[in-house]
């Protein structure tokens, strides 16, 4: 494998991070945070706890983090970053990935536009961490992976395939993609980005972020950020952690963050190599529960106990216990 499947992980988490964050600060109207993000962190302490899908845990611990769960405009693009753990831990699976992303979506109140934005981005990552994905098949493949739906995210990527076909410029996809602000035109955006500069993660965030006014129509701003995370995601799975500049992994993910949300870069590389560890069946945290919790707690403070720096390279299955 180019990359390894560790650095794949931390990658797509770290990915997304910075992504998020560069459109941040090219606007700081931007800076507002979600509990969404705790949800993510809290999702996957549960698939490392538990070593599956356990929706009622999932419900349990994000209730108190987030007691509004319902899906509105400002937070729909967030809700694809919260299942990014889903889509790390089945990748390896399309028809477990596709039944276990429809699960937790159950937490929220159902979203059409969501739903198939979770899938179109989970299958990518599952694609780019198995190193099947392909520019000229990906498109009609994540389609055929939604299904049948009412949205227009299926057009919308047809429209991506087709700029793609005529190698059309940024200006043009920015003419066609953000005619309305919808979710569903920035979900395509981020696949044009990613897909136009595939080995350079780099560029395909600062595509995502060039002439930002296209995504700030109206004061609530909803989808710029958007944008950026899921090209963010996408690149980082494909690109894994060497793909993302040292430079930009110091500046918009400090270590010292204190809070639990995925700011926290010492808590992301921990939760990414722990997700890892259990997956590929390496190791059981169940054994000793509470040292997830304690790395958590600690982890702003002694970066250096992060808990199992491990490398897997091996095929799905091979070495796992389950």
């Amino acid at each position: 494998m180019r990359h390894s499947v560790v650095s794949r992980f931390r990658g797509t988490l770290l990915g997304a991070l910075v992504g998020g964050n560069v459109a941040s600060a090219s606007d700081k109207k931007l800076s507002e945070r979600y509990d969404i993000d705790k949800i993510a962190v809290l999702g996957t302490e549960s698939l490392i706890k538990l070593g599956r899908l356990d929706i009622d845990d999932w419900c349990s611990k994000s209730l108190p983090a987030s007691p509004d769960l319902s899906i509105s405009d400002h937070i729909s693009g967030k809700v694809i970053l919260a299942t990014l753990p889903v889509s790390l831990f089945f990748h390896e699976n399309t028809f477990k990935l596709r039944q276990n992303l429809l699960r937790v979506l159950e937490i929220w109140e159902d979203n059409p536009v969501v739903r198939d934005g979770t899938l179109a981005v989970g299958y990518a990552i599952a694609q780019a961490l198995t190193e099947k994905l392909h520019i000229r098949t990906l498109i009609p493949e994540t389609i055929a992976f939604i299904g049948e739906t009412p949205t227009s995210l299926p057009q919308q990527l047809l429209k991506v395939q087709a700029l793609l076909d005529r190698g059309a410029g940024l200006a043009r996809a920015q003419a066609e993609l953000s005619r309305e602000d919808k979710l569903s035109n920035a979900i395509a955006m981020a696949f044009y980005c990613f897909l136009t500069t595939l080995e350079d993660y780099r560029l395909a965030i600062l595509r995502a972020t060039q002439n930002a006014e296209v995504w700030q129509q109206d004061s609530k701003r909803l989808h710029l950020p958007t944008v950026s995370t899921i090209t963010g995601a996408l690149s980082g799975a494909y690109n894994s952690t060497a793909g993302i500049p040292v430079p930009w992994q110091i500046l918009y993910s400090p270590a010292n963050s204190t809070t639990m949300g995925l700011s926290n870069f010492s808590l992301i590389v921990g939760l990414a190599d722990a997700l890892v560890a259990v997956w590929s069946g390496l190791y059981n945290f169940a054994l000793d529960s509470s040292q997830l919790t304690a790395e958590r707690d600690t982890m702003s403070e002694e970066a250096a106990s992060l808990p199992l720096q491990v490398c897997v390279y091996c095929a799905p299955r091979v070495i796992r216990s389950h």
